[in-house]
């Protein structure tokens, strides 16, 4: 386990690389922003972000969303991986905001899981960006930059990652540093081919001294 100090260093690195991460699914309210998080399993913010303009162009509402036809709504998002359940999953969600909320978007966890196509991670988005509740949302960056800097163990499932972060952390810094650890992961210690050597956790990442072994590093 990490030493407190290590945490702490961690923090303080993301901050200084990443001060203004933010959410880069781009959304005008909560609606917007939880139909956007749940086409964005299996598919880059990028491509999100190219097919929500047309789709909130001709459903702008939970209404319009809920009385569109599935194949319309395909025809919207066929882009995406999985287009044709993510069409099923958003007509759906938006059904049951009208039907049970009023055209609302929930500001609770349960109801926002109880959405078609919500798991917690897409609830734990919403909460923190929507509402500014703090939330830990671990995605595929955040649990791989985890792992690799040994913070949480390799084979901790998702739940494990998000209690571990959530414990580590201060709660005031949870929804930030979600954003951070995303940021961190997307654009620098990427999956396929991380900047390890340029990297200022490298002498504490364990898949960085893997992949560097051997390697004559620079020095200062």
């Amino acid at each position: 386990m990490l030493r407190v100090a290590e945490i702490d260093r961690i923090e303080r690195t993301l901050e200084e690389m990443f001060p203004d991460a933010f959410c880069e699914l781009i959304h005008k309210n909560p609606f917007e922003l939880v139909v956007a998080v749940a086409l964005s399993a299996q598919a880059t913010d990028v491509l999100v972000n190219q097919v929500t303009p047309g789709l909130f162009a001709a459903y702008p509402t939970p209404s319009d969303l809920a009385t569109a036809p599935v194949a319309a709504i395909e025809e919207k998002i066929k882009r995406l991986g999985l287009y044709r359940n993510k069409a099923k999953n958003i007509k759906a969600l938006a059904e049951r905001l009208i039907t049970l909320h009023e055209g609302e978007v929930p500001t609770d966890r349960a109801g926002l899981e109880a959405l078609p196509g919500v798991g917690r991670k897409t609830a734990n988005v919403v909460l923190s960006v929507a509402f500014d509740v703090p939330a830990f949302a671990v995605d595929t960056h955040v649990e791989r930059v985890s792992k690799r800097l040994g913070i949480c163990r390799w084979k901790d499932n998702v739940t494990q990652v998000e209690a571990t972060l959530m414990k580590r952390f201060k709660r005031e810094r949870w929804s930030k540093l979600h954003h951070q650890f995303i940021f961190f992961g997307r654009y620098h210690c990427k999956a396929q081919r991380p900047h390890c050597l340029e990297c200022p956790l490298l002498d504490m990442c364990r898949e960085g001294k893997k992949r560097t072994k051997g390697t004559i590093i620079p020095v200062d």
